[in-house]
């Protein structure tokens, strides 16, 4: 992650989701959506969103989840070209999505394909949940919307839908950490080392940032 992405507000960013044939793109999994939503200090301003035709078949199970179809994925362009388009997107922002690790895998690996790189920093607001919101059921996306009452179209497994909840959830997280830490505009550096902190060293890290 290049400095100067490291120190940016925490609050603008772009938040994204992938929908996938499987869960490993060195299998020979692919994308078959990608939904993104710009967040300009704290408010989402653009959106992006595409199906994809990665040339491979989708599976049953898959299409039964997303609603993603394999004609719909024929009727779409090709990854390589809906990936050039969101690498330009996403160019000078730092990303956030929620189970991240997974999400980036096949960022990487779509763009791979393309020859491009992506150098900013990519944070996971899974993580980040686990930290600040330890006293939440469990940190899966659905159970988070519940728990701090998040707006939601009540639509799981769609790219769009999914990127925009995970900004709400991130944009909550920023807020927890104003109103009860009174940590306020945090930067992403400071946000990609909150979820690595392990919890019992949580509060030093609290407490050495509000004093800065």
């Amino acid at each position: 992650m290049t400095i100067h992405l490291a120190a940016r507000p925490a609050d603008t960013l772009i938040v994204f989701d992938f929908e996938t044939t499987g869960l490993s793109p060195d299998m020979g999994d692919r994308s078959i959506e990608i939904g993104a939503v710009l967040i300009e200090n704290g408010q989402i301003t653009r959106r992006f969103q595409q199906l994809m035709n990665p040339g491979v078949r989708i599976p049953l199970f898959i299409e039964n989840l997303t609603g993603i179809t394999n004609r719909m994925a024929s009727e779409a362009r090709k990854n390589a070209e809906v990936m050039q388009e969101f690498f330009e997107f996403i160019d000078g922002h730092n990303l956030v999505a929620h189970n991240a690790s997974f999400d980036e895998r096949f960022l990487r690996a779509e763009f791979k394909r393309i020859k491009r790189s992506f150098n900013g920093g990519i944070a996971c607001s899974l993580l980040a949940s686990r930290r600040l919101f330890q006293q939440a059921p469990n940190h899966q996306l659905v159970t988070l919307v519940e728990y701090k009452n998040l707006p939601s179209e009540g639509i799981y497994h769609r790219a769009l839908a999914d990127a925009e909840i995970t900004a709400h959830l991130w944009l909550s997280l920023l807020e927890e950490l104003q109103t009860r830490h009174e940590l306020a505009a945090p930067s992403f550096a400071f946000m990609a080392q909150l979820c690595k902190t392990p919890k019992h060293q949580l509060p030093k890290l609290l407490s050495a940032a509000a004093q800065v």
